[in-house]
Protein backbone atom coordinates (compact mmCIF):
# COMPACT_ATOMS: atom_id res chain seq x y z
CA UNK A 1 0.00 0.00 0.00
CA UNK A 2 1.05 3.63 -0.46
CA UNK A 3 1.96 4.80 3.06
CA UNK A 4 2.82 8.27 1.80
CA UNK A 5 -0.86 8.73 1.03
CA UNK A 6 -1.77 8.07 4.65
CA UNK A 7 0.87 10.38 6.10
CA UNK A 8 -0.09 13.28 3.86
CA UNK A 9 -3.85 12.82 3.73
CA UNK A 10 -4.51 13.41 7.43
CA UNK A 11 -2.84 16.06 9.67
CA UNK A 12 -0.63 14.04 11.95
CA UNK A 13 -1.46 14.23 15.66
CA UNK A 14 0.69 11.58 17.30
CA UNK A 15 0.11 13.23 20.64
CA UNK A 16 -2.70 10.65 20.73
CA UNK A 17 0.08 8.22 21.61
CA UNK A 18 0.11 9.58 25.13
CA UNK A 19 -2.37 7.07 26.59
CA UNK A 20 -0.36 4.20 25.13
CA UNK A 21 2.87 5.61 26.54
CA UNK A 22 1.48 5.88 30.07
CA UNK A 23 2.25 9.56 30.58
CA UNK A 24 0.67 11.62 33.32
CA UNK A 25 -1.90 14.24 32.52
CA UNK A 26 -0.66 17.78 32.82
CA UNK A 27 -3.71 18.56 34.89
CA UNK A 28 -2.32 16.52 37.76
CA UNK A 29 0.66 18.82 38.16
CA UNK A 30 1.27 22.43 39.07
CA UNK A 31 0.12 24.81 36.34
CA UNK A 32 2.81 27.00 34.83
CA UNK A 33 2.51 30.74 35.48
CA UNK A 34 1.87 33.02 32.53
CA UNK A 35 4.96 33.59 30.40
CA UNK A 36 6.96 30.78 31.99
CA UNK A 37 8.57 27.98 29.98
CA UNK A 38 6.17 25.16 29.26
CA UNK A 39 6.99 21.71 30.56
CA UNK A 40 3.92 20.18 28.95
CA UNK A 41 2.13 21.07 25.73
CA UNK A 42 1.13 19.09 22.64
CA UNK A 43 4.58 19.28 21.07
CA UNK A 44 6.59 18.44 24.19
CA UNK A 45 4.14 15.68 25.13
CA UNK A 46 4.55 14.21 21.63
CA UNK A 47 8.30 14.08 22.15
CA UNK A 48 7.90 12.44 25.56
CA UNK A 49 5.52 9.84 24.14
CA UNK A 50 7.91 8.95 21.34
CA UNK A 51 10.84 8.87 23.78
CA UNK A 52 8.94 6.47 26.01
CA UNK A 53 8.01 3.96 23.33
CA UNK A 54 11.23 4.14 21.31
CA UNK A 55 13.55 3.83 24.31
CA UNK A 56 11.44 1.01 25.72
CA UNK A 57 11.74 -0.76 22.37
CA UNK A 58 15.56 -0.71 22.61
CA UNK A 59 15.56 -1.98 26.20
CA UNK A 60 13.06 -4.78 25.55
CA UNK A 61 14.86 -5.83 22.37
CA UNK A 62 18.13 -6.33 24.25
CA UNK A 63 16.37 -8.26 27.03
CA UNK A 64 14.48 -10.49 24.59
CA UNK A 65 17.68 -11.29 22.68
CA UNK A 66 19.45 -12.26 25.90
CA UNK A 67 16.57 -14.46 26.99
CA UNK A 68 16.43 -16.05 23.56
CA UNK A 69 20.07 -17.08 23.36
CA UNK A 70 19.97 -18.34 26.97
CA UNK A 71 16.85 -20.41 26.33
CA UNK A 72 15.22 -18.82 29.38
CA UNK A 73 11.69 -19.71 30.39
CA UNK A 74 10.60 -16.08 30.16
CA UNK A 75 11.69 -15.58 26.53
CA UNK A 76 8.13 -15.75 25.21
CA UNK A 77 6.98 -13.20 27.78
CA UNK A 78 9.89 -10.88 26.98
CA UNK A 79 9.20 -11.17 23.25
CA UNK A 80 5.52 -10.59 24.01
CA UNK A 81 6.32 -7.35 25.83
CA UNK A 82 8.36 -6.21 22.83
CA UNK A 83 5.42 -7.05 20.57
CA UNK A 84 3.07 -5.09 22.84
CA UNK A 85 5.40 -2.10 22.52
CA UNK A 86 4.96 -2.40 18.74
CA UNK A 87 1.19 -2.70 19.20
CA UNK A 88 1.13 0.56 21.16
CA UNK A 89 2.84 2.39 18.32
CA UNK A 90 0.60 0.74 15.73
CA UNK A 91 -2.61 1.54 17.60
CA UNK A 92 -1.55 5.17 17.87
CA UNK A 93 -0.96 5.33 14.13
CA UNK A 94 -4.26 3.56 13.46
CA UNK A 95 -6.08 6.11 15.61
CA UNK A 96 -5.03 8.72 13.04
CA UNK A 97 -4.89 6.80 9.76
CA UNK A 98 -7.37 3.98 10.32
CA UNK A 99 -6.82 0.25 10.57
CA UNK A 100 -5.12 -0.07 7.19
CA UNK A 101 -2.59 2.64 7.99
CA UNK A 102 -1.87 1.11 11.39
CA UNK A 103 -1.41 -2.34 9.88
CA UNK A 104 1.03 -0.99 7.28
CA UNK A 105 3.06 0.76 9.95
CA UNK A 106 3.11 -2.40 12.07
CA UNK A 107 4.37 -4.47 9.17
CA UNK A 108 7.43 -2.34 8.47
CA UNK A 109 8.25 -1.74 12.14
CA UNK A 110 7.87 -5.41 13.03
CA UNK A 111 10.13 -6.58 10.22
CA UNK A 112 13.39 -5.51 11.86
CA UNK A 113 12.37 -7.18 15.12
CA UNK A 114 11.90 -10.38 13.17
CA UNK A 115 15.34 -10.04 11.62
CA UNK A 116 16.89 -9.67 15.08
CA UNK A 117 15.10 -12.86 16.14
CA UNK A 118 16.55 -14.58 13.06
CA UNK A 119 20.01 -13.36 14.07
CA UNK A 120 19.61 -14.76 17.59
CA UNK A 121 18.42 -18.13 16.27
CA UNK A 122 21.30 -18.29 13.78
CA UNK A 123 23.79 -17.47 16.54
CA UNK A 124 22.41 -20.24 18.70
CA UNK A 125 22.64 -22.68 15.80
CA UNK A 126 26.13 -21.43 14.87
CA UNK A 127 24.82 -20.86 11.37
CA UNK A 128 27.02 -18.12 9.91
CA UNK A 129 25.17 -18.09 6.60
CA UNK A 130 21.86 -17.37 8.34
CA UNK A 131 23.52 -14.69 10.48
CA UNK A 132 24.77 -12.92 7.36
CA UNK A 133 21.31 -13.19 5.83
CA UNK A 134 19.72 -11.61 8.90
CA UNK A 135 22.25 -8.76 8.82
CA UNK A 136 21.58 -8.21 5.13
CA UNK A 137 17.84 -8.07 5.81
CA UNK A 138 18.43 -5.53 8.60
CA UNK A 139 20.44 -3.49 6.12
CA UNK A 140 17.56 -3.60 3.67
CA UNK A 141 15.15 -2.67 6.41
CA UNK A 142 16.98 0.52 7.32
CA UNK A 143 16.95 1.69 3.71
CA UNK A 144 13.23 1.03 3.43
CA UNK A 145 12.46 2.65 6.79
CA UNK A 146 14.55 5.70 5.93
CA UNK A 147 12.74 6.21 2.62
CA UNK A 148 9.42 5.79 4.43
CA UNK A 149 10.18 8.51 6.98
CA UNK A 150 11.67 10.84 4.38
CA UNK A 151 8.47 10.60 2.35
CA UNK A 152 6.18 10.79 5.39
CA UNK A 153 7.80 13.94 6.76
CA UNK A 154 8.05 15.70 3.42
CA UNK A 155 11.85 15.28 3.50
CA UNK A 156 12.18 17.05 6.84
CA UNK A 157 14.04 13.89 7.82
CA UNK A 158 16.48 13.04 5.02
CA UNK A 159 16.70 9.43 3.88
CA UNK A 160 20.51 9.38 3.79
CA UNK A 161 20.81 10.71 7.35
CA UNK A 162 18.07 8.38 8.54
CA UNK A 163 19.88 5.40 7.08
CA UNK A 164 22.92 6.30 9.17
CA UNK A 165 20.82 6.79 12.31
CA UNK A 166 19.10 3.44 11.82
CA UNK A 167 22.50 1.85 11.25
CA UNK A 168 23.56 3.11 14.69
CA UNK A 169 20.44 1.59 16.25
CA UNK A 170 20.97 -1.77 14.56
CA UNK A 171 24.68 -1.89 15.36
CA UNK A 172 24.13 -1.06 19.02
CA UNK A 173 21.65 -3.91 19.46
CA UNK A 174 23.88 -6.33 17.57
CA UNK A 175 26.91 -5.28 19.62
CA UNK A 176 24.99 -5.66 22.87
CA UNK A 177 23.98 -9.17 21.83
CA UNK A 178 27.32 -10.29 20.36
CA UNK A 179 29.23 -9.09 23.42
CA UNK A 180 26.74 -10.86 25.67
CA UNK A 181 27.28 -14.12 23.80
CA UNK A 182 31.05 -13.60 23.96
CA UNK A 183 30.88 -13.02 27.72
CA UNK A 184 32.13 -9.43 27.53
CA UNK A 185 29.45 -8.10 29.84
CA UNK A 186 30.96 -4.66 30.41
CA UNK A 187 30.64 -3.91 26.70
CA UNK A 188 27.20 -5.54 26.71
CA UNK A 189 25.80 -3.05 29.18
CA UNK A 190 27.65 -0.12 27.67
CA UNK A 191 25.89 -0.93 24.39
CA UNK A 192 22.57 -1.38 26.17
CA UNK A 193 22.81 2.07 27.77
CA UNK A 194 23.94 3.66 24.52
CA UNK A 195 21.14 2.03 22.53
CA UNK A 196 18.47 3.30 24.94
CA UNK A 197 20.01 6.78 25.02
CA UNK A 198 20.22 6.92 21.23
CA UNK A 199 16.45 6.48 20.91
CA UNK A 200 15.89 9.78 22.74
CA UNK A 201 17.67 11.47 19.86
CA UNK A 202 15.39 9.64 17.46
CA UNK A 203 12.32 10.74 19.43
CA UNK A 204 13.54 14.33 19.42
CA UNK A 205 14.17 14.40 15.68
CA UNK A 206 10.96 12.65 14.72
CA UNK A 207 8.80 14.79 17.00
CA UNK A 208 10.42 17.94 15.61
CA UNK A 209 9.68 16.86 12.03
CA UNK A 210 6.05 16.03 12.86
CA UNK A 211 5.33 19.31 14.65
CA UNK A 212 7.10 21.24 11.87
CA UNK A 213 5.00 19.46 9.25
CA UNK A 214 1.72 20.07 11.06
CA UNK A 215 2.28 23.17 13.24
CA UNK A 216 -1.42 23.89 13.71
CA UNK A 217 -1.92 20.51 15.34
CA UNK A 218 0.67 21.44 17.97
CA UNK A 219 -0.28 25.08 18.54
CA UNK A 220 2.93 26.18 16.81
CA UNK A 221 4.96 25.00 19.81
CA UNK A 222 8.44 23.49 19.59
CA UNK A 223 9.95 20.35 21.08
CA UNK A 224 13.42 21.53 22.07
CA UNK A 225 13.13 24.34 24.60
CA UNK A 226 15.30 24.23 27.75
CA UNK A 227 12.30 22.96 29.73
CA UNK A 228 11.66 20.22 27.16
CA UNK A 229 15.33 19.23 27.27
CA UNK A 230 15.27 19.01 31.06
CA UNK A 231 12.15 16.84 30.95
CA UNK A 232 13.68 14.53 28.33
CA UNK A 233 16.91 14.11 30.30
CA UNK A 234 15.13 13.41 33.56
CA UNK A 235 12.78 10.99 31.76
CA UNK A 236 15.83 9.21 30.38
CA UNK A 237 17.64 8.78 33.69
CA UNK A 238 14.55 7.92 35.75
CA UNK A 239 13.24 5.32 33.28
CA UNK A 240 16.70 3.86 32.74
CA UNK A 241 17.01 3.48 36.52
CA UNK A 242 13.81 1.41 36.62
CA UNK A 243 14.84 -0.72 33.63
CA UNK A 244 18.31 -1.46 34.93
CA UNK A 245 17.07 -2.09 38.47
CA UNK A 246 14.61 -4.71 37.25
CA UNK A 247 17.19 -6.38 35.03
CA UNK A 248 19.83 -6.42 37.78
CA UNK A 249 17.33 -7.98 40.20
CA UNK A 250 16.54 -10.72 37.66
CA UNK A 251 20.23 -11.40 37.14
CA UNK A 252 20.81 -11.44 40.88
CA UNK A 253 18.19 -14.05 41.70
CA UNK A 254 19.33 -16.17 38.74
CA UNK A 255 22.96 -16.04 39.84
CA UNK A 256 23.78 -14.92 36.29
CA UNK A 257 27.36 -14.29 35.24
CA UNK A 258 26.48 -10.80 34.06
CA UNK A 259 24.97 -9.69 37.37
CA UNK A 260 28.00 -7.59 38.32
CA UNK A 261 27.92 -5.81 34.95
CA UNK A 262 24.18 -5.18 35.21
CA UNK A 263 24.62 -3.79 38.72
CA UNK A 264 27.53 -1.66 37.50
CA UNK A 265 25.33 -0.19 34.75
CA UNK A 266 22.75 0.70 37.39
CA UNK A 267 25.47 2.38 39.44
CA UNK A 268 26.61 4.31 36.36
CA UNK A 269 23.06 5.62 36.03
CA UNK A 270 23.36 6.89 39.62
CA UNK A 271 26.79 8.33 38.85
CA UNK A 272 25.34 10.35 35.96
CA UNK A 273 22.95 12.09 38.31
CA UNK A 274 25.60 12.54 40.99
CA UNK A 275 28.14 13.99 38.54
CA UNK A 276 25.63 16.60 37.44
CA UNK A 277 25.03 17.62 41.04
CA UNK A 278 28.76 17.70 41.82
CA UNK A 279 29.29 20.00 38.82
CA UNK A 280 27.21 22.62 40.67
CA UNK A 281 27.74 21.85 44.38
CA UNK A 282 31.14 20.27 44.37
CA UNK A 283 32.23 16.86 45.58
CA UNK A 284 30.41 17.02 48.93
CA UNK A 285 27.09 17.90 47.35
CA UNK A 286 27.41 15.15 44.78
CA UNK A 287 28.25 12.58 47.42
CA UNK A 288 25.30 13.65 49.58
CA UNK A 289 22.88 13.19 46.70
CA UNK A 290 24.44 9.87 45.74
CA UNK A 291 24.04 8.57 49.27
CA UNK A 292 20.27 9.01 49.47
CA UNK A 293 19.65 7.90 45.89
CA UNK A 294 21.81 4.81 46.30
CA UNK A 295 20.15 3.76 49.54
CA UNK A 296 16.97 2.38 47.98
CA UNK A 297 19.01 0.50 45.37
CA UNK A 298 20.87 -1.15 48.24
CA UNK A 299 17.59 -2.11 49.90
CA UNK A 300 16.40 -3.78 46.69
CA UNK A 301 19.66 -5.73 46.59
CA UNK A 302 19.07 -6.80 50.19
CA UNK A 303 15.58 -7.97 49.22
CA UNK A 304 16.94 -10.04 46.32
CA UNK A 305 19.57 -11.65 48.55
CA UNK A 306 16.97 -12.41 51.21
CA UNK A 307 14.68 -13.97 48.61
CA UNK A 308 17.46 -16.19 47.34
CA UNK A 309 18.28 -17.24 50.91
CA UNK A 310 14.59 -17.69 51.78
CA UNK A 311 15.17 -15.43 54.76
CA UNK A 312 11.78 -13.93 55.58
CA UNK A 313 13.14 -11.77 58.40
CA UNK A 314 15.71 -10.19 56.09
CA UNK A 315 13.00 -9.60 53.46
CA UNK A 316 10.83 -7.84 56.03
CA UNK A 317 13.77 -5.68 57.09
CA UNK A 318 14.47 -4.67 53.47
CA UNK A 319 10.81 -3.74 52.97
CA UNK A 320 10.83 -1.64 56.14
CA UNK A 321 13.93 0.17 54.95
CA UNK A 322 12.32 0.84 51.58
CA UNK A 323 9.30 2.22 53.39
CA UNK A 324 11.50 4.54 55.44
CA UNK A 325 13.36 5.57 52.28
CA UNK A 326 10.22 6.75 50.52
CA UNK A 327 9.14 8.83 53.53
CA UNK A 328 12.56 10.47 53.70
CA UNK A 329 12.75 11.01 49.93
CA UNK A 330 9.26 12.52 49.86
CA UNK A 331 10.06 15.00 52.62
CA UNK A 332 13.32 15.79 50.85
CA UNK A 333 11.57 16.71 47.58
CA UNK A 334 8.81 18.62 49.35
CA UNK A 335 11.37 20.83 51.09
CA UNK A 336 13.58 21.20 48.00
CA UNK A 337 10.69 22.36 45.80
CA UNK A 338 9.15 24.52 48.52
CA UNK A 339 5.98 22.47 48.60
CA UNK A 340 5.49 22.18 44.85
CA UNK A 341 5.88 18.44 45.24
CA UNK A 342 3.76 17.54 48.25
CA UNK A 343 5.24 14.98 50.62
CA UNK A 344 2.01 13.00 50.79
CA UNK A 345 1.76 12.82 46.98
CA UNK A 346 5.43 11.91 46.68
CA UNK A 347 5.09 9.13 49.23
CA UNK A 348 2.28 7.65 47.16
CA UNK A 349 4.31 7.98 43.95
CA UNK A 350 7.41 6.45 45.50
CA UNK A 351 5.29 3.64 46.92
CA UNK A 352 4.09 2.92 43.39
CA UNK A 353 7.68 2.81 42.14
CA UNK A 354 8.82 0.51 44.94
CA UNK A 355 5.77 -1.72 44.64
CA UNK A 356 6.13 -2.06 40.87
CA UNK A 357 9.77 -3.13 41.11
CA UNK A 358 8.96 -5.61 43.87
CA UNK A 359 6.00 -7.00 41.92
CA UNK A 360 8.10 -7.37 38.79
CA UNK A 361 10.80 -9.17 40.78
CA UNK A 362 8.52 -11.38 42.87
CA UNK A 363 6.49 -12.53 39.86
CA UNK A 364 9.72 -13.22 37.95
CA UNK A 365 11.22 -15.26 40.79
CA UNK A 366 7.93 -17.19 41.03
CA UNK A 367 8.05 -17.77 37.23
CA UNK A 368 4.80 -15.87 36.77
CA UNK A 369 6.07 -14.23 33.61
CA UNK A 370 2.61 -13.23 32.44
CA UNK A 371 2.56 -10.84 35.39
CA UNK A 372 6.24 -9.91 35.40
CA UNK A 373 6.52 -8.30 31.98
CA UNK A 374 3.38 -6.16 32.00
CA UNK A 375 4.58 -4.92 35.39
CA UNK A 376 8.00 -4.12 33.92
CA UNK A 377 6.32 -2.00 31.25
CA UNK A 378 4.22 -0.23 33.88
CA UNK A 379 7.28 0.50 36.01
CA UNK A 380 9.10 1.90 32.99
CA UNK A 381 6.29 4.20 31.84
CA UNK A 382 5.61 5.35 35.41
CA UNK A 383 9.03 6.98 35.54
CA UNK A 384 7.96 9.33 32.76
CA UNK A 385 5.28 10.60 35.13
CA UNK A 386 8.01 11.16 37.70
CA UNK A 387 10.06 13.04 35.13
CA UNK A 388 7.11 15.24 34.26
CA UNK A 389 6.28 15.96 37.89
CA UNK A 390 9.82 16.83 38.95
CA UNK A 391 10.44 18.95 35.85
CA UNK A 392 7.18 20.83 36.38
CA UNK A 393 8.14 21.65 39.95
CA UNK A 394 11.67 22.75 39.05
CA UNK A 395 10.60 24.97 36.15
CA UNK A 396 7.75 26.47 38.17
CA UNK A 397 10.17 27.23 40.99
CA UNK A 398 12.83 28.81 38.76
CA UNK A 399 11.13 29.90 35.50
CA UNK A 400 13.87 32.37 34.56
CA UNK A 401 16.31 29.48 34.14
CA UNK A 402 14.16 28.10 31.33
CA UNK A 403 12.88 31.20 29.55
CA UNK A 404 15.13 30.84 26.50
CA UNK A 405 14.44 31.94 22.93
CA UNK A 406 12.43 29.38 20.95
CA UNK A 407 14.60 27.38 18.49
CA UNK A 408 13.69 27.69 14.83
CA UNK A 409 15.87 25.09 13.13
CA UNK A 410 16.06 21.31 13.08
CA UNK A 411 17.72 20.27 16.37
CA UNK A 412 20.85 18.14 16.48
CA UNK A 413 19.56 14.68 17.30
CA UNK A 414 20.30 11.00 17.06
CA UNK A 415 18.55 10.76 13.69
CA UNK A 416 21.85 11.06 11.88
CA UNK A 417 24.89 8.79 11.95
CA UNK A 418 26.60 9.99 15.13
CA UNK A 419 26.09 7.91 18.25
CA UNK A 420 25.74 9.91 21.46
CA UNK A 421 27.91 9.15 24.46
CA UNK A 422 25.84 8.01 27.40
CA UNK A 423 27.16 10.87 29.56
CA UNK A 424 27.38 13.65 26.96
CA UNK A 425 28.15 17.25 27.89
CA UNK A 426 24.65 18.24 26.77
CA UNK A 427 23.17 15.90 29.37
CA UNK A 428 25.41 17.28 32.10
CA UNK A 429 24.55 20.88 31.22
CA UNK A 430 20.81 20.24 31.11
CA UNK A 431 20.83 18.19 34.28
CA UNK A 432 22.83 20.94 35.95
CA UNK A 433 19.88 23.24 35.39
CA UNK A 434 17.80 20.88 37.48
CA UNK A 435 20.52 20.72 40.09
CA UNK A 436 20.79 24.50 40.21
CA UNK A 437 17.07 24.68 40.90
CA UNK A 438 17.43 22.23 43.79
CA UNK A 439 20.04 24.25 45.66
CA UNK A 440 18.11 24.00 48.91
CA UNK A 441 18.19 20.23 48.77
CA UNK A 442 21.69 19.47 50.05
CA UNK A 443 21.60 21.26 53.42
CA UNK A 444 18.15 19.83 54.04
CA UNK A 445 19.38 16.33 53.32
CA UNK A 446 22.48 16.62 55.47
CA UNK A 447 20.44 17.90 58.42
CA UNK A 448 17.82 15.21 57.99
CA UNK A 449 20.39 12.42 57.82
CA UNK A 450 21.76 13.60 61.16
CA UNK A 451 18.23 13.49 62.61
CA UNK A 452 17.67 9.98 61.31
CA UNK A 453 20.93 8.77 62.79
Amino acid sequence: MNMKKYFLAVPLSLALMLPAAGLASAHTHTAMPAGAAEVTNKAVDLRAALDSLLSEHAFLAVVAMQKGIDGKGDFDAAAGALAQNTDDLSKAVASVYGEEGGAAFKEIWSSHIGYFVDYVKATGAKDDASKKKALAELDGYRVKQAAFLDSATGSRLKAKELEEGLKVHINQLVWAFDNYVAGDFDKTYDSLRESVHHMYGVGKGLSWAIKDQFPDQFDHKTVDTPAAELRANLNHLFSEHAALAILAMQKGIDGAKDFDAAAAALNENTDDLSAAIASVYGKEGGEAFKKIWSSHIGYFVDYVKATGAKDEAAKSKALAELDQYRVEQAAFLDAATEGRLKASDMEAGLKMHVDELLKAFNSYSEMDYATAYPTIREAYSHMFEVGLGVTSAVVDQFPDQFAAKMPSEMPQTGMGGMSHNKSSMTDIIMLSLAVLALASLIPFFIARRKDVK
